[in-house]
């Protein structure tokens, strides 16, 4: 018994082939995403090396006073003093640039999403095999669309990075705020606060350190997605890696990964410490 195959390859071309008539709409988010890019590199252009080691070195310090985790500001400096050594420091920052812009943007439509579904179950029930879909679909398969949409460079790398990225921010925002103990929503409800007043002054307050653990976790994908954004002209320490791979270069391959490693390590827990303090 022989049975018709689905043509679902079919499908999802002349799906794709449709969405590329926009170009008015593609173009205008391409210079949006963009501008937040160049503005990135801009600023971090604009630091001296140096300073922004102490920055770094300094928010951490403000961040962990309580806790005095001397070992991650040595870690820190020294992580950074050696990616400056290994002339890395450019593709450092490109890097960086890409998963801040990637997490900016899934936090500014994630938390909305989140919300959403916080607050309607119907919501929730659509948006949940969506998101498991976004989480369990190659990545690479995210690259095909970001070139047909948005061509080659550093914003189609933005693009399958926020896809891949954003559905911690999602869910850790809906479960922070349904985790809510329901007393709390009586009280202000019994105080006449209305549905904005709640979710500003009573949910999304108690909700903070859940919603900063999904945006941890969003960045640490946005930088997981460095390499293979690489493919498509994403600049940074990706490249580096993707070179290296193509020329049998061990050692050079060793270095940028090292390099994208003190990276991770130095996101990881300064967010978390971050978010230990605001907890606080």
């Amino acid at each position: 018994m022989t049975i018709t195959k689905l043509p679902i390859a079919n499908w999802m071309d002349h799906f794709v082939d449709w969405l590329t008539q926009f170009t008015g709409f593609f173009n205008g988010l391409t210079n949006f995403i963009g501008g937040i890019i160049n503005a990135f590199q801009w600023v971090f252009d604009l630091i001296p090396i140096w300073l922004f080691i102490v920055i770094i070195a300094g928010v951490t310090y403000l961040a962990t006073r309580d806790t005095k985790k001397w070992g991650l500001i040595i870690f820190e400096v020294l992580g950074l003093l050696l990616i400056w050594n290994l002339d890395f420091w450019r593709d450092m920052t490109q890097t960086l640039t890409l998963v801040l812009t990637s997490s900016l943007i899934s936090l500014v439509i994630g938390v909305p999403l989140g919300i959403w579904m916080a607050k309607s179950d119907i919501a929730q029930a659509i948006f949940k095999p969506i998101l498991d879909f976004m989480q369990t679909m190659p990545a690479f398969v995210y690259l095909i669309p970001a070139v047909a949409f948005f061509g080659i460079g550093m914003v189609p790398g933005v693009f399958a990075s926020v896809i891949f990225a954003m559905p911690p921010t999602v869910r850790m925002t809906n479960l922070g705020i349904r985790q809510v103990p329901t007393e709390l929503i009586e009280a202000s409800d019994s105080y006449g606060s209305t549905e904005w007043q709640k979710l500003i002054k009573v949910q999304l307050p108690l909700a903070k350190s859940t919603l900063m653990a999904g945006v941890n976790q969003s960045m640490m994908l946005a930088l997981s997605m460095v390499v293979i954004a690489s493919m498509i002209g994403a600049m940074g320490l990706g490249t580096r890696v993707y070179f290296a791979v193509g020329r049998n270069d061990a050692g050079g391959g060793f270095a940028a990964g090292l390099a994208i490693v003190i990276l991770a390590i130095i996101i990881d827990r300064l967010t978390q410490a971050l978010n230990r303090q605001r907890k606080h």
